[in-house]
């Protein structure tokens, strides 16, 4: 596994670095420092020739700490990339350059320099074509929560990072969503038989959709912890799910789709990166 970390120094980019070595082993890290300058002061001239090489010796100084950082929690170092300028179009234009399978990211909310590690966590979501890593802060490495919809979509990306994946010893959690069929049409007058057969549907559908990602865990030797079928909004049960069984990770699938399509159905994944504390493993979908 090829992994792209993107730190400014700040703790919580460590923490990142930190949770992943939890759950991945084996892998080469490029590391990238961009000293973002769209957060400086008017006053401050980026044509100034001093102030190109603080930037330089900035990114320097972060990259060094980090390289230790990394090579202590067994990770194999690959290239150090340092910019000034936009992290966002740092990171991206890194990604069309090298072949990645991973972005890792920390994301804090910070305002000023820092500000980049959430607002560009979002934006890279949205633009890059590889899988991404979400962290908020350091955690247990023990809980995994693995979600799926029943597609061949959230089945395939299971199977994919399987193989890079370390669960040994972890608390391994499946779970699906359903909708209230309740809530799928106006009619207030819909047969009560008809949702009961829709809800009896649905409960099959789920139970073989879990028992697709068991018996992928199963083949490489990984037993569930435990499973749920849940009803309701997908993105609110699955942070309260996180929340209530103390998820350090949760998986979620995501397919390659055009700009207008992420923006009209990426919520789902926004709201739970928004409003969990756990880390995010955002998996594209290789079908």
């Amino acid at each position: 596994m090829k992994i792209l970390f993107c730190t400014d120094g700040s703790k919580i980019s460590y923490n990142a670095i930190s949770n992943l070595s939890g759950w991945v082993k084996d892998a080469v890290v490029d590391i990238i420092c961009v000293i973002d300058w769209s957060f400086l002061p008017d006053e401050i001239s980026i044509e100034d020739h001093n102030f190109t090489v603080s930037c330089a010796n900035v990114a320097d100084t972060v990259l060094d700490y980090a390289q230790r950082v990394v090579e202590e929690y067994g990770f194999q170092i690959g290239k150090r990339i340092k910019h000034c300028g936009s992290a966002i179009e740092s990171i991206l234009e890194q990604t069309e350059k090298e072949k990645y399978d991973l972005i890792l990211m920390g994301s804090n909310g910070k305002k000023g320099i820092q500000k980049w590690l959430g607002s560009v966590s979002q934006e890279i979501i949205n633009s890059s074509k590889i899988s991404d890593y979400i962290s908020k802060a350091e955690n247990n490495k023990k809980k995994i929560l693995f979600t799926t919809d029943g597609s061949a979509c959230s089945a395939g990306i299971i199977e994919n990072i399987l193989p890079d994946i370390q669960l040994e010893g972890k608390d391994v959690h499946i779970c699906m969503v359903n909708d209230d069929p309740k809530f799928l049409f106006l009619d207030g007058n819909v047969d009560q038989n008809w949702i009961l057969d829709i809800q009896k549907q649905q409960q099959i559908y789920s139970a073989n959709s879990i028992k697709t990602i068991q018996n992928f865990l199963k083949h490489y030797g990984v037993d569930t912890t435990q499973t749920a079928i849940l009803t309701g909004n997908p993105s609110q049960k699955i942070i309260t799910y996180a929340r209530e069984n103390e998820i350090d990770l949760i998986v979620l699938g995501s397919r390659n789709k055009s700009k207008l399509d992420r923006f009209l159905t990426g919520s789902e994944s926004k709201r739970v990166l928004e409003n969990t504390m756990s880390d995010v493993w955002l998996v594209r979908c290789p079908l």
